[in-house]
């Protein structure tokens, strides 16, 4: 089958896109996926260089999550059935055309979605909301500032907080992408590159600051996001986009009576279950409602995987980066 392989750690033009990689066994508990999409997220960049958090023994094929349809079972599975139509996210495993699951690791997909859009809803969309509902306990009225707010994450941190009743205040890079936050819903929008983070938010909020931070960038706005908190102003780790982990001075969090949040949204799956399905039940219902709709503009076949990589890694992707195969 087609796949694209990691063999060295390394850049994208390090990975080897194969016509002939071994279709995988089923199990008697697995489900055989043909993918028609995958999702391209940040992690898929750092496992490639051996900077992830956990790291597949090489030759490995990355890719976090998939969209597709079952074209075989095992012989105890009881949740699928050949062409059923599914979802799939694990650390690695989806670019290529076929991919092993176990049954209980396999979702459906929402019917209102294609492939396409389906394949980036499972790490994005869950994520935000695990973040923002479980972790910042956010409630209606009040304010959440989103940096990177254009991206794979940021941009359905976005929808989800107008959608769960909060005033949001968009962050992003240039006025193209801020363009993309106000058709999310964004209330109000700040261009870090040419703006004081800080005194915009400021502005905006009277001098109070922001109750929720959603960060996934990083680098050099984390701190003055944490200073543009308001009182028990909640401050959620998402990810380090940009690349250097900040240090935030702990006196802060102590002057301004806040929280630093962490958020793993892999761990809480294992951790939570059961919160994790009604977080499912509730994302999928709004898929079907049209009460959110994923971001899909950059759209790769898989043979394109480097310039899709590089719209990740040079920050010029707006919603999901998507490979087809």
């Amino acid at each position: 089958m087609k796949a694209l392989v990691c063999r060295e750690h390394g850049l994208p033009d390090a990975l080897d896109l194969v016509a002939d990689w071994p279709t995988p066994e089923v199990g008697p508990s697995d489900v055989l996926i043909g993918v028609k999409a995958a999702g391209l997220n940040f992690p898929d960049v750092l496992i490639i260089q051996g900077k992830y958090q956990m790291q597949p023994d090489l030759p490995f094929i990355p890719g976090g999550e998939c969209a597709g349809v079952v074209e075989a079972i095992g012989a105890d599975v009881t949740r699928w059935k050949v062409g059923d139509e599914v979802i799939h996210s694990a650390g690695s495993g989806g670019f290529c055309g076929q991919v092993v699951a176990h049954e209980l690791a396999v979702l459906p997909k929402p019917a209102a979605l294609s492939f396409e859009a389906a394949a980036g809803v499972s790490i994005t969309y869950l994520t935000s909301y695990h973040a923002l509902v479980q972790r910042a306990q956010i409630q209606p009225g009040e304010t959440l500032l989103v940096l990177g707010a254009a991206g794979g994450v940021g941009s359905t941190a976005v929808e989800l907080g107008k959608a769960l009743g909060a005033t949001v205040i968009a962050a992003a890079s240039s006025d193209d992408k801020l363009a993309l936050c106000q058709e999310l819903g964004a209330d109000h929008i700040i261009n870090y590159s040419t703006e004081s983070l800080k005194d915009r938010v400021k502005a905006l909020t009277g001098g109070k600051g922001v109750d929720v931070v959603y960060d996934p960038v990083g680098g050099d706005f984390s701190e003055p996001a944490v200073r543009s908190m308001g009182w028990n102003g909640r401050y959620l780790v998402i990810g380090f986009a940009s690349g250097p982990i900040p240090s935030i001075p702990l006196n802060l969090t102590l002057l301004k009576g806040c929280a630093i949040v962490g958020v793993f949204w892999g761990r809480f799956t294992m951790e939570e279950p059961e919160t994790h399905q009604a977080n499912i039940k509730t994302l999928w219902q709004w898929f079907e409602e049209g009460k959110i709709k994923p971001v899909i503009t950059d759209l790769f076949p898989i043979e394109e995987y480097e310039a899709a990589y590089a719209a990740m890694m040079e920050r010029r992707a707006k919603g999901k980066v998507i490979l087809t195969l």
